[in-house]
């Protein structure tokens, strides 16, 4: 797993991005943001990388790169 492909699929989760996503992009900060998304990442990384993302790991998280070090490092 790389970061750039698992920016790839956070992308996917938003209906529409007015942004770029990079590894320091505050992803809570993004206008597009919603519960929702916040769900759907979860599940993305449930099915893409077989792990299961608690939602209080979830909430700890404000950067992509800190989200993918979470999962990075439940592989």
């Amino acid at each position: 797993m790389d970061i750039q492909a698992f920016i790839d699929n956070v992308a996917d989760q938003f209906d529409m991005l007015s942004v770029e996503l990079t590894p320091e992009t505050r992803f809570r900060d993004l206008d597009e943001w919603t519960s929702l998304t916040a769900l759907l990442i979860i599940t993305m990384i449930d099915d893409e990388y077989d792990i299961v993302l608690s939602p209080e790991e979830m909430r700890k998280t404000h950067t992509l790169q800190e989200l993918y070090d979470i999962v990075a490092s439940k592989q």
